[in-house]
């Protein structure tokens, strides 16, 4: 069986308030945005923190912990869990864009970022975020192949075409980034220069633009028609496909294993997509629920993806036990004793 390599790579408070509605003259002199975040009472921030520790810390082991497990298990050296550790670091790189400087907002009594601090966030999120969306395509193409195709799945899902799927989602994602940030940061930020986010997005920086929107929003909603629709529309294609396939199955015990095989898939792509339509979709006077619904993609399908795919995975979690046994002398005593 060829190798599969793991990694490819391509290219609130009345303070934040004041801080935010000194003005500047043009978008040159603009230095640096103030993250507003959750309009919550300043007693409830160290909450928070806890909270985003709490699941940053969850995000950590999770997808660090994936990724070890896949690379040091040979049997797990096939297209499917080449796809999955690739989806843990990006899940595990998207959120650290996001967790630490949310954290460190908290925590703080200054929630600026710097000028190039934002471009830098808004840049590699969507760089990631992008990709993650190519990936989960390029998934549901392996569950197809495995599926409607299982006696020709090690010829088509070759290490070659795995390589090109997954630097071809990085690379889309890249492009997406550079458009859509260049496009942000260009506009003109000449008034409050607070953020309503947790984080700078696209769409809180247009609030603050005094700039002509009307072919911005028109670019902006092309690229993202152009980005998102084809990766949709393969997805749909392939499961449409994998659901006529199964339903061809006789024995009910096959249908159901069919079927669980792309559960775990199903669930991170509802999740997803779910949460980004819903965000893009709630008009701009609700900012809060924008808030909540990008957490989900940001921190909570990170999170729960490493916990979806291993719990039902026994080759990960017969992976994980070897590991256990392996590193861990006392969890080997422990089964021996039981």
């Amino acid at each position: 069986m060829p190798r599969f390599h793991l990694f490819v790579f391509p290219c609130a408070s009345q303070q934040v308030s004041a801080m935010g509605d000194r003005g500047t003259s043009n978008d040159s002199e603009v230095t640096d945005f103030i993250l507003v975040g959750f309009r919550v009472r300043p007693e409830l921030h160290i909450l928070l923190f806890l909270l985003f520790l709490l699941v940053y810390a969850m995000i950590l082991l999770g997808n660090v912990g994936m990724m070890t497990i896949i690379i040091t298990d040979s049997q797990l050296n096939t297209p499917m869990y080449f796809f999955l550790g690739n989806l843990s670091f990006i899940n595990l790189f998207y959120s650290s864009v996001i967790a630490p400087k949310a954290m460190v907002n908290f925590w703080s009594e200054s929630k600026s970022i710097s000028f190039a601090g934002c471009v830098t966030q808004l840049f590699l999120f969507a760089l990631f975020i992008v990709a993650e969306g190519f990936l989960l395509a390029a998934m549901a193409y392996d569950r197809f192949i495995a599926i409607c195709n299982p006696l020709l799945y090690s010829v088509q899902m070759s290490a070659r075409l795995c390589t090109q799927l997954v630097a071809g989602s990085y690379l889309c994602g890249c492009i997406s980034s550079v458009l859509q940030t260049s496009m942000t940061f260009t506009l003109s930020f000449c008034g409050s220069r607070a953020i309503d986010h947790f984080y700078c997005d696209a769409r809180p920086l247009q609030r603050l633009s005094c700039s002509d929107l009307f072919i911005y929003r028109i670019i902006s909603f092309s690229l993202s028609s152009i980005i998102i629709l084809p990766t949709i529309i393969s997805i749909i294609i392939s499961y449409l496909y994998i659901i006529s396939t199964v339903l061809k199955i006789h024995s009910s015990e096959g249908r159901k294993k069919a079927f669980s095989t792309c559960s775990s898939h199903l669930g991170v792509l509802s999740v997803l997509y779910g949460a980004g339509i819903f965000m893009y979709l709630t008009p701009d006077r609700f900012p809060e629920l924008s808030k909540v619904a990008s957490l989900c993609y940001t921190l909570v399908t990170p999170m729960v993806n490493p916990l979806i795919y291993s719990l039902r995975n026994k080759d990960v979690k017969e992976a994980l036990r070897k590991i256990l046994e392996e590193k861990i002398p006392l969890f080997n005593f422990m089964l021996t004793v039981t």
